[in-house]
């Protein structure tokens, strides 16, 4: 008689997280404050409002942005602030940085979101493999926002795990 196959993974008590299921969704785009320099040294305010008022902001439409500026140019601090007003209301997220400082942005955003009294006293297994790319700073997020909850954090797959942290036992 064979012996019946039990799942002790999905009979136990670890909480498996996948950040692949949290992936902030939209294209990825650049705006480039160069086009927008006078003489390619400066940006001058009479123009750089005049351009944001006549300009078609529904292109970022669902985009994420990244403002920056490509060349070594005198770019005043209001001017991405500015400029992120007329996206802000069609982009679904701006930023400034450049395409890796928008993707760590994205998943703090999505980190943020995350109720860290849904794993209080958890034994949590952090999903290693994905098929969409998720920045090592995201696992640092996360592992920032749990660990201060959890019972015991884990990397990988539920039948085999990297131990990252265990609460330790309280003395009394």
């Amino acid at each position: 008689m064979a012996e019946e196959i039990i799942n002790r993974v999905a009979n136990s008590s670890l909480i498996n997280l996948d950040l692949e299921e949290m992936y902030p969704e939209g294209e990825r785009v650049l705006y480039d404050l160069k086009d927008n320099l006078w003489q390619g040294l400066a940006l001058k305010e009479k123009d750089f409002r005049a351009f944001i008022k006549e300009h078609d902001w529904s292109e970022y439409k669902g985009k994420n942005v990244a403002i920056y500026c490509s060349v070594d140019a005198i770019i005043p601090s209001w001017a991405y602030l500015l400029l992120s007003t007329a996206i802000n209301p069609y982009a679904n997220f701006v930023t400034q940085g450049n395409l890796e400082t928008l993707e760590v942005a994205l998943w703090e955003n999505e980190i943020a979101k995350i109720d860290p009294k849904d794993y209080e006293d958890a034994k949590l297994v952090i999903k290693g493999c994905s098929d969409k790319e998720v920045p090592a700073s995201a696992y640092l997020a996360l592992g920032r926002k749990l660990q201060p909850v959890v019972k015991t954090m884990m990397f990988g797959e539920a039948c085999s795990t990297v131990p990252l942290y265990k609460k330790p036992r309280n003395s009394a």
